[in-house]
């Protein structure tokens, strides 16, 4: 994979290009794959990946079939083009999920975060009560739903970060929000026999998004960068996706947990310290770290999938060399460096 896409024509052509280990763990699923929640941030590579890997693999005749609102017009026309197929659908706990095609694999991306803490009741429902609907519709399927590391609680900076056996400790009403979806899908899976895995992902970037790209931008704008939560976990989001896809190959009953995060722990200062010598900008500090951070050991996850193809360096000269290039940002902060659970 470049690690310096020139523009976001090549950058989605990027995210979208599957390494062989995706291509052979495609080969060996039967059926279509739907994904729900697809118009986020992460599920357009994700459709995209998913389809290259299969028309590789030679399962031209498997549908990916990508699910949401699709509020934005020329997304859903590029995975058309892309051989995705577009369905729109209101994803939410009251609509009725019946019409939504079969598939033997279902990839489970939505959720609610931003917002949680002025409309609680809002991320609970779409947290926990669409994923049991979910859940009920797709219970022959095999299913991977993505979580969130936020389900641990804050570890010290100089140990290795919480396993998949470590014990859940959410802050705050999202992070709680999600360990509900999770119960939702573990009581489906004991008591319906759905097989699922459960992706527990802390955090993913690519250039127009993400921790790095939030750093980067205040570093470049000479704002200060927040040191509250002073060590992150991050992992390309091209890695992440695929994870995600091929995890469906381990769902199982009771759901198998991963986590799913970069080998690195990062300090927050050393990265603003790096943007601030490839932007060439002087750069500004707030606050000061603290013992503990929000932290995920993923050496299951490196030992079943191998680990990441970008190592965090080579992810953060690509976020400056985007900036540097003027190219487009979401403008959807992680607001990673919150401490107390309120998003």
């Amino acid at each position: 994979m470049l690690s310096h896409p020139a523009d976001e024509e090549q950058l989605d052509r990027l995210l979208g290009v599957p390494s062989p280990g995706l291509v052979s763990d495609m080969s060996r699923l039967s059926g279509d794959l739907v994904i729900l929640g697809a118009g986020g941030k992460m599920g357009p590579s994700l459709c995209l990946a998913a389809r290259n890997a299969l028309d590789t693999a030679g399962s031209t005749d498997a549908r990916v079939i990508a699910v949401s609102r699709w509020s934005d017009q020329g997304l859903a026309d590029r995975l058309e083009a892309g051989g995705v197929e577009v369905v729109r659908a209101e994803l939410s706990p009251d609509a009725d999920l019946s019409g939504l095609p079969e598939a033997e694999n279902v990839v489970y991306m939505v959720g609610a975060k931003f917002g949680s803490d002025a409309n609680p009741s809002g991320a609970w429902m779409t947290n926990c009560v669409l994923p049991s609907v979910v859940a009920r519709r797709y219970r022959a399927s095999r299913l991977a739903a993505f979580s969130t590391g936020n389900v641990y609680p804050f570890t010290p900076v100089t140990g290795l970060g919480s396993t998949e056996d470590s014990p859940t400790a959410p802050v705050g009403e999202y992070a709680m929000s999600c360990l509900g979806r999770e119960r939702v899908i573990q009581a489906a899976s004991l008591s319906g026999g759905l097989r699922a895995s459960i992706i527990r992902l802390n955090y993913a970037v690519e250039p127009r998004y993400g921790v790095l790209c939030d750093i980067a931008q205040r570093v470049l704008a000479g704002s200060p960068v927040d040191l509250s939560v002073g060590f992150v976990n991050v992992v390309a989001q091209r890695y992440a996706n695929e994870v995600a896809l091929r995890s469906l190959l381990l769902a199982d009953s009771p759901p198998r947990i991963i986590n799913l995060a970069g080998p690195e722990i990062l300090s927050v200062r050393a990265i603003a310290l790096r943007f601030g010598e490839l932007l060439d900008r002087e750069v500004v500090f707030s606050g000061q770290e603290g013992e503990t951070a929000l932290l995920s050991n993923a050496a299951t996850c490196h030992s079943l999938f191998g680990y990441p193809d970008l190592a965090a360096g080579a992810l953060i000269e690509m976020q400056a060399d985007w900036l540097l290039a003027g190219g487009r940002v979401l403008g959807k902060p992680t607001k990673f460096e919150r401490n107390d659970g309120r998003f």
